[in-house]
């Protein structure tokens, strides 16, 4: 092996080791306890070994939601493909989606409720962006008729995101979600 090659492999061992630091420091005790201080000390290197792979703590955030995106998007094919039944994907879809949220709210936070440098909604998207959302699309896709795609998907995602935030705000009882995400999925899949 060159030594390019392994100064290669360390680095990218390093880089995931601090977006593995973030995410264990923000389950933990929220985006706020997450600071590059922090991070070093757990990764057990100075604080310039962190900026030399990320601008700061944005930075660390917007990989942490990339790598939170992939993760859904993985959940969320696994739950549309596990039916051929259409009104059951999207309901399968809407509960991988629930149920990502509720497992992983810092995470969560990361890819939808921090401000991140990430070009969601455009053509720039990384991958994994445009990722999760065309599976979402795809599970809302029969259900579109003469709507246009992607304007139904995001007022769905929305409305996900919705249900996801406002029961986790305590502004909606959490025993009346399920009646909560029947009603909606009663509208999108009618």
């Amino acid at each position: 092996m060159s030594i390019q090659t392994r100064r290669r492999r360390e680095r990218a061992e390093r880089e995931r080791m601090i977006i593995v630091a973030a995410r264990e420091l923000a389950e933990a005790e929220g985006w706020e306890a997450v600071t590059t201080r922090r991070l070093a000390e757990r990764i057990e290197y100075s604080q310039p070994v962190l900026y030399s792979h990320f601008k700061g703590k944005d930075a660390i955030m917007a990989a942490v939601a990339l790598e939170g995106c992939a993760d859904l998007a993985v959940d969320l094919r696994t739950a549309r493909t596990s039916t051929p039944d259409a009104r059951r994907a999207v309901a399968e879809v809407s509960t991988a989606y629930i149920t990502f949220a509720d497992r992983r709210p810092a995470l969560y936070d990361a890819m939808f409720g921090q401000k991140v440098d990430l070009p969601f909604a455009t053509p720039q998207a990384p991958a994994v962006l445009q990722a999760s959302f065309a599976e979402l699309a795809e599970a809302i896709r029969p259900h579109a008729g003469s709507d246009d795609l992607g304007l139904l998907t995001e007022t769905f995602w929305a409305a996900l995101h919705g249900l996801v935030t406002l029961t986790r705000g305590g502004r909606t009882p959490r025993e009346q979600h399920d009646r909560r995400l029947a009603l909606l999925l009663a509208r999108f899949t009618h």
